[in-house]
């Protein structure tokens, strides 16, 4: 297009006639002419049209780009995240030494802190002192089962004893009735003789006696060593338990990760569950985001997603998808419309691959943001731009 320099209209303007001696001409450059004036004039406002068509064409061209990889993909923005550990301690009492800095990685078993144990080694001693009395009360109730049976023992001795002389006695009295009723003996001897078995007879029966009472003071004494193995088995078990105590307050590592941060210092004294530091497992990381409900119908679980950090935008992450919620958010709880519908939003979780983060487990980030693609359509190919690109 050919703008012109005057319009055909305008009269061309009739110089004035110089008056005095003549002057020297301007340069041409220098000269401002009214013509000069009006062609700048009519520039402007062409110029101001063609950067606004511009613009628009820019706009238009730019909304007439393809915005993905196609109908069998769909994406949501989200973050990396992983699985968290609080490192806290069992019981209460005082941290007296921190062994990692955060950003460590550590390994599963590895020591991270310490807590002072002075007193559980007091209440160790004092349980082996009482394991070791009752070692000795199960031995000493030991010897009193020994030295009932053998009462028992002698008792029955007493009772074959007294047994014999009770058969002695019978014989006689019998010997002596018959003498007697023949009129051979006096009647006092037999009467003597009746006398001494009936005391025999309760010789025997004390004897008797006896041998019930020591077989009696046995099973207590039985009854007291089985008492004394449960003190002993009551004082390993306490000892055993204290010796747990002392191992949990050496707080290790569950799993290997990186010491996100610390919660306490050296020297402050913490309650029972006191958290002492946080540790995120760089082997469990994954990206959470969100999809609407029109796209998460048809997102299966183990489905291939492809994900691209803002952070490393140059590479090009797989991972599958390991979980999705069953209740929508972002939305009210009862949903009206068809278009308040498509407002619904369900949290997905796409896990990356174990073995791959454990060979760039110096190089994972969590709370960065990310875009996942998933491919809805189990025959789509995924296009060049969503092609794997790893770090070597």
């Amino acid at each position: 297009m050919s703008l012109p320099l005057a319009h055909p209209a305008d009269p061309a303007p009739t110089p004035p006639t110089p008056v005095g001696p003549p002057a020297t001409a301007p340069p041409e450059s220098v000269a401002t002419t009214p013509t000069t004036k009006a062609w700048w004039q009519k520039l402007v406002p062409w110029v101001g049209i063609v950067g606004v068509l511009a613009v628009i064409a820019g706009v238009a061209w730019m909304r007439l780009q393809p915005s993905g990889p196609g109908a069998g993909f769909v994406s949501g923005n989200g973050r990396i995240e992983a699985t968290e550990v609080d490192i806290a301690t069992k019981l209460p009492g005082r941290v007296q030494e921190i062994l990692v800095n955060e950003g460590d990685f550590v390994k599963a078993g590895q020591l991270l802190a310490r807590m002072q144990i002075e007193v559980l080694d007091a209440q160790r001693d004092e349980a082996i002192a009482q394991s070791k009395q009752a070692v000795t009360a199960v031995a000493s109730a030991e010897a009193q089962v020994a030295a009932r049976e053998s009462d028992t023992a002698a008792a029955l001795a007493v009772v074959v004893q007294r047994s014999s002389d009770l058969d002695a006695a019978e014989r006689r009295f019998t010997r002596t009735k018959t003498l007697s009723s023949n009129g051979v003996t006096a009647v006092q001897e037999l009467d003597d003789d009746r006398a001494a078995v009936h005391g025999t007879q309760a010789a025997v029966a004390a004897a008797e006696a006896q041998v019930s009472a020591s077989r009696a003071a046995t099973q207590a004494a039985k009854a007291q060593v089985d008492g004394a193995n449960s003190g002993v088995a009551a004082s390993e078990a306490t000892v055993a338990r204290i010796n747990a105590d002392i191992a949990d307050s050496q707080l290790t590592s569950p799993r290997d990760g990186r010491v996100q941060f610390l919660v306490a210092q050296a020297g402050e004294v913490l309650p029972g569950g006191g958290k002492v530091l946080n540790l995120v497992d760089l082997s469990d990381v994954y990206l959470t985001f969100f999809l609407p409900e029109t796209a998460v119908g048809r997102v299966t679980l183990g489905g291939e997603v492809r994900i691209i950090l803002d952070a490393a935008s140059q590479y090009v992450i797989p991972a599958k998808v390991s979980y999705v919620a069953s209740v929508a958010q972002f939305t009210p709880k009862t949903v009206e419309t068809a278009s308040e519908r498509q407002k619904l939003m369900f949290r997905v979780k796409a896990h990356i691959d174990r073995e791959l983060l454990q060979k760039h487990s110096k190089m994972v980030k969590t709370g960065l943001p990310g875009v996942a693609w998933l491919k809805l359509d189990a025959d789509a190919t995924w296009p060049t731009q969503l092609e794997l690109r790893l770090p070597e």
